[in-house]
């Protein structure tokens, strides 16, 4: 018999917050994030250690799916974050950031974690109280009837990734292009339980990024196909295209053995058997006036020189990603079985023609009804392709987020700004009966109070990145970066011409005050309703579910990790 080693006692890590190791760990973790912050954010390579495809990036997405942590703290909390991004997209680092920051403040401050769960709970649902009341003074509303906030939401998503290296004329093509594709996926007659439809990426590497374009309907890669030959396409009586869409291979391919035992009579031939069936499958396809047939996997080539001749196009190869646009586009049913085939799962499409971008080739499938298109994104090099492409998709989960809910909250640091300012103030007027309901003293509610505000501004103060000076108005509770070299005794209004989010100018005596100091100063004013934007003076905005979700998702995912006594770890 082989040694048994006997087990090993699990190892129990009693208040694993107060451990060096964490402490260290959980401050790296917060200053890579802090680097990454915003438009000016610095840039991560990431790579295994043995070689392999390096990521260059600044987004939360990429950055936290490839960190690899050991201690289960990390763990809790890059799991809780990549929850919130997997549901939202955006607002991953404002997340990672203001729990880590949350975490520090808290675990300073001489206050049971219980009670400090109690009050931070309590300031968060003031918070969220007032980023969904009218007086809310750092949130807007979006108007669909206007371009001009949407274009805004979109430019913000695209200036934040300083990895996809766009410059201003390229940020502009794919504001407008990016909010062009989200129109196309809107359906134009709305129903009951409307869906939006899907924009699908096509990949084009080593172009520039001017050269991309938004087409309605889908585009399917086939580089058999030679353009110098023009589309004869059958069509029915009514000038439309019946299509076909295939799920299951048309290659010919024998049984699976492990699908049961086939008998054989002498003399038939299995291949020739397939080809036949295939055969017959393309004949009724031809019969019934059928011009457009896709298959997600392979067609064989006899089946293919028989609907060729027969003036049917057949695409092969389409893949599984574009069964279900292709599905919804056609009104098509996909066809599992080559022996068993209903009219009544063919759909139709208005147009088929030929594309071609930079070395490829593709069949472009043109709907009756636009609720699928297809953003031919170009870009120079792949590690730029692949972030501009994350990119791409947060910003259009960003609007349809904004459909659900038609808001906006200023970005460029001033909502956590305005956020801290307004929860000195409110926290300041409390009634003695809360302190009661809290079980808490008022000036343990002010200890944890500071502390939540300091961990917003210090989201605020992430934003810089080159020594320079943040600002805080106390007039309107907005953020103001001043660029680095100018001493702190300086005058302030020589020094800035707006806010972080654009809304506010240097127009008045603001009285700032600079964000490291420990105390603020409550809101005297809100900020104007409804500010007059031009779409040449892009204001910085942020996805209203997103941002209110990363608050929530950052107070509760610290309050969990405060309120850890105990790190089991099994040592087997």
């Amino acid at each position: 018999m082989s040694r048994l080693e006997a087990k090993k006692p699990p190892l129990f890590i009693s208040e694993p917050l107060t451990k060096d190791t964490v402490s260290q760990s959980l401050s790296l973790l917060s200053a890579i994030l802090k680097s990454c912050y915003g438009p000016a954010g610095r840039l991560k390579q990431l790579h295994n250690g043995v070689g392999g495809y390096v990521c260059t990036t600044s987004q939360s997405s990429a950055i936290l799916s490839r960190l690899s942590v050991s201690h289960p703290i990390l763990s809790v909390l890059m799991a809780s974050v990549q929850n919130h991004i997997c549901r939202f997209s955006d607002c991953g680092l404002f997340t990672a950031i203001l729990c880590c920051s949350l975490i520090e403040n808290f675990k300073s401050l001489n206050v049971a974690s219980c009670t400090v769960v109690k009050i931070s709970k309590h300031l968060l649902s003031l918070c969220m109280d007032y980023l969904k009341s009218e007086a809310c003074g750092c949130r807007v509303s979006v108007d669909f009837s206007s371009l001009e906030t949407l274009l805004c939401l979109v430019h913000s998503v695209l200036t934040s990734k300083p990895a996809c290296m766009l410059n201003k004329a390229e940020v502009d093509h794919l504001t407008m292009l990016i909010l062009k594709a989200f129109m196309f996926t809107v359906p134009c007659h709305v129903e009951t339980n409307a869906v939006l439809g899907k924009c699908i990426i096509v990949p084009v590497k080593g172009r520039r990024v001017v050269d991309s374009t938004v087409l309605p309907g889908l585009l399917i890669e086939t580089p058999e196909i030679q353009l110098a030959k023009p589309l004869a396409v059958k069509r029915t009586c009514s000038n439309m295209i019946k299509i076909a869409l295939f799920c299951v291979s048309m290659s010919g391919d024998l049984f699976n053995p492990e699908e049961g035992t086939i008998t054989v009579h002498h003399g038939i031939s299995l291949e020739m058997s397939e080809v036949n069936q295939l055969l017959n499958v393309g004949k009724q396809l031809v019969n019934d006036e059928v011009g457009l047939v896709v298959c997600q996997k392979v067609i064989h080539p006899s089946l293919k020189q028989y609907l060729k001749e027969n003036h049917v196009i057949a695409v092969d190869r389409a893949g599984l990603s574009l069964m279900e646009p292709l599905s919804r586009m056609t009104g098509s049913k996909p066809i599992a079985s080559i022996h068993s085939l209903s009219p009544s799962c063919y759909g139709s499409l208005k147009d088929v023609c030929l594309e071609s971008f930079a070395s490829k080739h593709f069949v472009h499938l043109i709907p009756n009804d636009t609720v699928v298109c297809s953003l031919i994104l170009c870009n120079r090099n792949e590690t730029a392709w692949d972030e501009l492409k994350r990119t791409c998709e947060t910003a259009e989960h960003v609007l349809q987020l904004t459909v659900k809910e038609p808001l906006a909250l200023l970005g460029g640091g001033c909502t956590e700004t305005h956020l801290a300012s307004y929860i000195r103030h409110k926290s300041c007027s409390l009634s003695t009966s809360s302190f009661k309901d809290l079980d808490c003293s008022w000036t343990q509610y002010q200890l944890v109070a500071d502390g939540f505000c300091r961990s917003l501004e210090s989201v605020a103060c992430s934003l810089d990145h080159d020594d320079g000076e943040i600002l805080t108005d106390m007039v309107y509770g907005h953020c103001w970066l001043v660029p680095p070299g100018f001493p702190s005794v300086s005058n302030w209004s020589d020094l800035v011409s707006k806010c972080g989010c654009g809304i506010n100018g240097n127009t008045e005596n603001l009285n700032w005050r600079l964000l490291q100091g420990q105390f603020g100063s409550p809101i005297i004013q809100g900020c104007p309703k409804d500010p007059s934007v031009k779409v040449a003076d892009f204001l910085t905005l942020d996805c209203f579910a997103a941002k209110c979700s990363g608050l929530q998702v950052a107070l509760e995912t610290a309050n969990l990790i405060l309120d850890l006594s105990y790190v089991i770890e099994d040592q087997n």
